[in-house]
């Protein structure tokens, strides 16, 4: 069974905003931070290059806009000297290093934490759900993602064509971010019709009990997807209602935009929800009637056997007494055996014929 999302938790009356040490099997899992980071110089953005915590710069109001991002989950250290170079409330931090949240929005001041949920299919196909935790703070913006999943390839990609036209300020980059996070979604739906598809023609054609698996193992997902997809647009919402003042009248348009996409999200889960809780549906009843076709089957087999064992039954009892008149006649006759195997056959052909006028097969 896929696991499809990890939650850690502190300890039970731990203070909060208190940073634990990643354990071995999640420093195996995620694999050690890489921190890069592209800045805005001179109306135009630079090549994002590999950077140490250490030598992050501390962001006030008079730096340029940058953009720093996370791949891997950082250790507590590193977290609390990132916390510290870009103001980046404890509260938050914890939230990051604590896998798992719902996704939600979080102001601090004049900054924003917003934490959503990604999937995607692996290889194998099997769904995985990762957190991105995103902050928006003075000229700053940081994405940290835990896994080795990278949702931001076509935003540097806009970031290296367009140079000084692209994500001009934090808030616009922060839209870039949570677009391309939120179109992150469409290409697993999309997938997950496909394989509705499937199952819908193997459930009408040849279901059986591996179907069942694999139509409860979607499902699963599905609701999964709808616990970490649903509240996206509660976010996109509280910041477009909540936090005007954090947003330009033009990036507020585009948001609406992100806002239509999740909720075209949201459609296709509830869309998918329905039709995967009607092929269940239609697969009890095909399994239903697959049974009801074989008793019909047995039961026009048992039923034309009966007269035949019957007189079989009867001649199999051997009463031929010479002198007795209640013996059997016809245990004596020259062409018996034919004559009663014949009258079998006619008896047989009878009951199939009339069988068929009543359509019962």
């Amino acid at each position: 069974m896929t696991r499809l999302f990890h939650k850690h938790y502190h300890p039970a009356g731990t203070a909060p905003g208190t940073l634990r040490e990643l354990s071995l099997e999640q420093a195996a899992l995620h694999g050690p931070a890489e921190f890069s980071l592209a800045c805005r110089d001179a109306g135009r953005w630079g090549e994002m290059g590999e950077i140490r915590p250490e030598a992050i710069p501390e962001f006030g109001t008079d730096e340029p806009l940058c953009w720093l991002h996370v791949q891997g989950m950082p250790t507590a250290e590193e977290l609390e000297l990132l916390g510290q170079r870009v103001g980046l409330h404890p509260l938050a931090q914890e939230d990051i290093i604590n896998g798992g949240q719902r996704p939600k929005v979080e102001r601090f001041d004049a900054s924003l934490v917003i934490i959503l949920g990604i999937p995607e299919v692996d290889a194998e196909g099997s769904l995985h759900l990762y957190q991105l935790s995103l902050f928006m703070g003075h000229n700053i913006v940081v994405s940290v993602i835990a896994e080795s999943l990278d949702p931001f390839i076509e935003v540097r990609r806009r970031l290296k064509e367009r140079g000084g036209r692209a994500l001009a300020e934090p808030d616009d980059l922060l839209y870039g971010l949570l677009d391309a996070a939120v179109d992150h979604a469409f290409p697993v739906l999309d997938g997950v019709g496909e394989r509705i598809e499937e199952l819908e023609v193997e459930i009408l054609n040849h279901p059986d009990s591996s179907t069942l698996g694999r139509l409860h193992g979607l499902k699963r997902e599905l609701i999964m997807l709808r616990r970490y997809l649903w509240p996206t647009r509660e976010v996109i919402n509280q910041l477009l209602r909540d936090h005007k003042d954090l947003f330009m009248p033009d990036t507020r348009m585009w948001m609406r935009d992100v806002y239509d996409h999740t909720v075209q999200v949201i459609d296709l889960v509830e869309s998918y929800r329905d039709m995967t809780a009607s092929l269940l549906d239609i697969y009890l009843s095909s399994m239903s009637h697959r049974l009801n076709e074989s008793m019909r089957t047995l039961t026009i087999i048992a039923t034309i056997f009966m007269p035949l064992t019957f007189i079989v039954g009867v001649y199999g009892m051997n009463f031929a007494h010479p002198t007795s008149p209640f013996a059997m006649p016809e245990l004596g006759w020259y062409w018996g055996y034919p004559l009663v195997l014949g009258a079998m056959i006619a008896v047989a052909i009878g009951m199939v014929v009339w069988f068929k006028r009543k359509r019962w097969f």
